[in-house]
């Protein structure tokens, strides 16, 4: 389970670039839900994914990952606790070692490190046949450097790698924003599959309304830092792309009259 209470974070405080990032987010994930998270830019949902990684330590409020408070620890020792897939394809792993040592290190994360100069065999066949379920054939480029795939390709060894030891969380950071649309639906199945097979608790952010109508339990919608709306149950089964976009739109227009609303306000007192 994931737990967020009354999360809040402000950067350059007190300066005239001061952005309050996060006002009070509060959220409870069961254990096995996978929770889409949407909003406009700057609206705090990369933020939120950060703060539950650990990237920055919140101004206020209590971060829980399955029932062990989190709040204070620092990246690499939630790292233990978390797998994460990046919008950039080529983070997350080591460019330069081949596909099988970067899975290695995957495999043997949370226990003794060190990499030996040659992998057991048993260790290859399993390397191998894992790396085979994806379908895209890398199991025949075992011994090339990852950093020589695509992108599509990259991302998938990328999310086989985060959910190699089944984290207690996944963290989806727009995994798909900057591939090719045939790559990107094919990272979409092969994340709808690993989440479903494996039950894990998952938060996933991503621009694509279509993406969030169709994947995941649970819809949250974000803006100005904090949670605008939470679709689940029977209200998330029925909510169609259309209907997020046409939520966008209402936000959009009131936050324009608000605006018009401010200026008129500082008008009639000038």
């Amino acid at each position: 389970m994931l737990q967020l209470r009354e999360l809040q974070k402000t950067f350059f405080a007190g300066t005239p670039n001061q952005v309050r990032a996060l006002r009070g987010v509060s959220l409870q994930i069961e254990d096995g839900s996978f929770v889409i998270v949407i909003g406009t830019n700057g609206s705090g949902k990369s933020t939120l994914l950060n703060a539950v990684a650990g990237s920055f330590l919140v101004d206020r409020g209590a971060i829980t990952i399955a029932s062990k408070d989190v709040t204070r620890w620092p990246e690499h020792r939630r790292a233990s606790m978390i797998g994460r897939v990046f919008q950039n394809p080529f983070s997350g792993t080591a460019p330069t070692m081949t596909v099988a040592e970067n899975l290695a290190l995957a495999a043997r994360r949370g226990t003794k490190r060190g990499l030996g100069r040659l992998l057991p065999a048993r260790m290859q066949k399993t390397l191998r046949d894992r790396v085979a379920t994806l379908n895209m054939g890398l199991e025949t480029r075992m011994h090339n450097p990852i950093g020589t795939l695509s992108g599509g390709q990259r991302q998938a060894l990328t999310l086989l790698m985060a959910t190699w030891r089944r984290p207690d969380l996944l963290l989806l950071d727009e995994h798909t924003a900057a591939l090719d649309p045939k790559s990107a639906d094919q990272i979409v199945r092969l994340t709808e599959r690993i989440v479903s097979e494996h039950k894990l608790t998952t938060l996933m952010v991503t621009h694509s309304m279509q993406q969030a109508a169709t994947l995941g339990d649970r819809i949250v919608m974000m803006n100005q830092g904090s949670v605008h709306a939470d679709y689940a149950g029977a209200h998330r089964r029925h909510i169609r792309a259309e209907d997020l976009i046409r939520r966008f739109d209402e936000i959009r227009r009131d936050e324009r009259l608000d605006l018009s609303a401010a200026e008129l306000l500082r008008d009639a007192y000038v």
